[in-house]
């Protein structure tokens, strides 16, 4: 298995090839085992994915909780490795909508002195607001955290979902060490604007989503039916012709994926770490079989010919349906 390390910018930690997004163990994708949430987090330490990348409104704390039970079960060694990165600032109410995002300097340090208690650390490694928030320049939100970063609080500040002007505004600020966005096959606004921003000031990607929320993890079939309250259930890309359009795309992805004895996941996890070595592709897996499959990936090496299979399979703007609701989609900065 490759083992090699990528830098979440060049002021940032080292971390695995691979980073672990643990929001789907909380919240937004139906039931989780909470013993086998927390068996695949310490599986991931184990194998050396170093990144736990969490929300602080992920089920209203509950992901954080739950990291911090990994945490503290694991052998002290990995538990030393871990890096958290955490994103902050979402609002939420007791029904579980959503009522926008705070960024004001007071309520960044208000949001950070939770998260270390239910993380149980003394430090949150990449610290990031989880959207932009329009009433607060982002220049106040970023200082705050460069406040944090002065206390030992916080040791590096991250974006997430913020488009190019934002990103340099930012980093005009404060270092900046990682931007997290949406990037996988078949969402790939980000290569326009935002990478040559990110790589000009030598800021890092934490890619989400890179399985489009299982879109193209190869195991989903058309009129499939997600659970009450599962993201997908009302997600513009899993409804009718959308889905099937796109279940077309994974098709043609996996007649690629059969050619070089991977899987539909691991090729499309591995199209993104071919992207770059300052990106960070952070998998969602929820229990040790996906953990396991999605390893895999660092296994599969794609030549100038994969690549431009997989190009013909999935062209970019291929995908039916936006990434999000249009509801959602006026709070990505990175959108505009």
């Amino acid at each position: 298995m490759t083992t090699h390390t990528r830098s979440l910018g060049t002021t940032g930690p080292q971390v695995f090839s691979l980073g672990l997004g643990c929001m789907g163990m909380s919240a937004l994708y139906g039931e989780a085992d909470r013993a086998e949430s927390l068996a695949t987090v310490h599986a991931a330490l184990e194998a050396g994915v170093t990144l736990l990348d969490t929300g602080d409104f992920y089920a209203m704390g509950h992901n954080e909780m739950l990291i911090g039970e990994a945490l503290r079960t694991a052998p002290a060694a990995l538990r030393e490795k871990a890096l958290t990165s955490v994103k902050f600032g979402a609002l939420r109410d007791p029904d579980g909508n959503w009522s926008g995002y705070d960024g004001r300097p007071a309520a960044v340090k208000n949001f950070a002195a939770y998260s270390l208690q239910r993380l149980g650390v003394d430090h949150i490694d990449v610290y990031r607001l989880a959207r932009l928030d329009p009433d607060v320049p982002v220049e106040e939100t970023v200082g705050a955290i460069a406040e944090l970063v002065e206390k030992g609080y916080v040791r590096h500040i991250g974006l997430s979902e913020v488009g190019a002007d934002t990103i340099r505004r930012a980093a005009a600020t404060a270092p900046i060490s990682d931007l997290q966005i949406e990037y996988s096959l078949i969402s790939r606004g980000v290569e326009d604007r935002i990478l040559p921003v990110t790589r000009e000031l030598g800021i890092a990607i934490t890619a989400y989503g890179v399985l489009s929320r299982g879109l193209i993890s190869g195991r989903l079939t058309p009129g499939h039916r997600f659970a009450p309250g599962d993201f997908r259930s009302f997600s513009p890309r899993f409804q009718g012709e959308n889905l099937r359009r796109n279940l077309d795309l994974v098709e043609a992805l996996r007649a690629v994926a059969e050619g070089k004895g991977a899987t539909v996941a691991q090729t499309a996890i591995a199209w993104v770490l071919s992207r770059g070595e300052d990106i960070v592709p952070l998998v969602g897996a929820r229990t040790r079989e996906r953990l396991a499959e999605a390893l895999g990936a660092l296994d599969v090496t794609l030549d100038a010919a994969d690549l431009a299979a997989i190009e013909e399979a999935v062209p970019a703007d291929a995908a039916a349906g936006t990434r999000y609701p249009e509801a959602l989609m006026a709070d990505l900065d990175s959108e505009h």
